[in-house]
């Protein structure tokens, strides 16, 4: 019998062999099933599949502190990983403006981009005297009291946030005066305007289409680019208020990748941001397109932090 004489292989190299290649990792800020986890799973199975990425993207769950355990993982210890990917959306951005992951900023990572969204909508009953929003925008100009909204974040949240902003772009300074009604998620917002309980709701289309399909209510505005297919709806910017107000999903990156790096990334986000597979993704989720990549993104997020930290600020949440 012939006996055949193998090199020895090291425990290292023999798991090596067998477990399958990861280049590429994507942290989900959060435990699976949510948000951040369908950004990261989503997005990595896309870039394999148009191939922007030669194997499967790992994705890491990293839950705590509202995104912030991720944030301050990466500042602190990953900073020049160019294979690492973390999922981001309004909420992180929000959080970072308002001081929420213990003196993190956001000029500690780069932001690759988004490339869909939820967008923003308010609303108000069916019964409601209220038929445009320079209608409502114009009661809470002449009397602040007379107004309530109702919306699903508590307050110094994003849908109070998307309110503070309406009524900022509309040329009204005194944010403290606005009455907002933080609630337990969009339902109870929504049961609270029904009942005239407050005069209008604000949150996200997808929370909201039902209702305002069974015409329960009646939206004055999506805070969106255009027109969301589906919904006979105005945006803000078609009734004069320059307003853009996405829930998006996107990415950042560590901060001390290299400028190439970081644009090879924007042509892998672009890539899926270009593909059917996307499209379908949110067809089927109730996302809207929403795309800011690359260097477009970072300004965007520059702006949009500057504008959340001055509104916190009139409204007593920073200092």
């Amino acid at each position: 019998m012939t006996r055949f004489n193998l090199p020895a292989l090291s425990l290292g190299a023999l798991v090596a062999l067998s477990a399958p290649a990861f280049a590429t990792e994507c942290i989900a800020p959060a435990n699976p099933g949510g948000g951040w986890d369908f950004t990261c799973r989503q997005i990595g199975r896309i870039l394999y599949e148009v191939g922007a990425v030669e194997s499967p993207v790992q994705v890491t769950n990293m839950a705590g502190a509202g995104g912030g355990v991720a944030y301050t993982a990466v500042v602190s210890d990953r900073g020049d990983d160019a294979d690492l990917i973390v999922a981001a959306s309004s909420a992180t951005t929000t959080r970072l403006a308002q001081n929420a992951f213990a003196g993190m900023t956001a000029d500690q990572v780069r932001w690759l981009g988004a490339i869909g969204g939820d967008a923003g909508v308010i609303v108000v009953a069916a019964d409601s005297p209220y038929q445009t929003l320079g209608d409502l925008v114009a009661a809470v100009q002449a009397d602040p009291s007379s107004v309530a909204f109702a919306g699903g974040s508590a307050v110094g949240g994003y849908d109070h946030l998307k309110v503070l902003m309406l009524m900022s772009r509309a040329g009204f300074e005194d944010a403290r005066s606005i009455r907002y009604i933080g609630l337990d998620g969009g339902a109870d917002a929504i049961t609270q305007t029904v009942g005239g309980f407050t005069q209008a709701m604000t949150g996200d289309i997808s929370e909201i289409g039902g209702f305002i399909a069974s015409g329960e209510v009646r939206a004055l505005a999506v805070f969106a680019p255009e027109r969301i297919e589906g919904y006979d709806i105005p945006t803000a910017q078609e009734q004069g208020i320059d307003l853009v107000a996405m829930n998006w999903r996107g990415l950042y990156v560590p901060h001390d990748i290299s400028d190439d790096q970081f644009h090879a990334w924007a042509d892998r986000l672009q890539q899926v941001a270009d593909s059917e597979q996307w499209q379908q993704v949110m067809r089927d989720n109730g996302l809207a397109p929403y795309t800011l990549i690359g260097d477009d993104f970072q300004s965007w997020v520059n702006d949009n932090i500057a504008e959340i930290q001055e509104i916190s600020r009139q409204i007593g949440i920073i200092q």
